[in-house]
């Protein structure tokens, strides 16, 4: 992955810079830095993505994990014991059938299935 630095001229600069800045700390932070957060890990293969996750003092019934498309959101129930709360965007939307999660001794381990894309295309005969 390359990012590009934005060239912009000198009336637009000031208003874009805090945000060319928190943009940068959180690419330096997700792909070179200790990842997401502390406690996460993420590998991948030809199948599928696999998240493990420290969530300590969390139990399973406490937990809610949802996927819309590409997004993951987990978070715990109001009344757990340990909040958390939060979501994952992944480059590849997600086969939700074929997607499992388990909690063991305080880790959170999600095998993400990639949902293969399906091709619309069409031969048209030609006259």
């Amino acid at each position: 992955m390359f990012f590009a630095p934005v060239v912009r001229t000198r009336a637009t600069a000031p208003a874009f810079r805090s945000f060319d800045r928190n943009f940068e700390r959180f690419v330096n932070d997700a792909f070179f830095g200790d990842g997401l957060g502390r406690g996460l890990q993420l590998q991948q293969d030809d199948k599928a993505w696999t998240v493990t996750l420290d969530l300590p003092g969390v139990a399973r019934e406490d937990l809610s994990i949802q996927i819309e498309g590409a997004i993951v959101r987990i978070e715990t129930k109001a009344e757990a014991r340990r909040q958390y709360k939060a979501a994952y965007e992944l480059p590849q939307e997600i086969d939700v059938e074929a997607t499992t999660a388990k909690l063991e001794n305080g880790v959170l381990t999600l095998t993400l299935a990639k949902k293969q894309p399906v091709s619309n295309a069409r031969v048209i005969e030609v006259k």
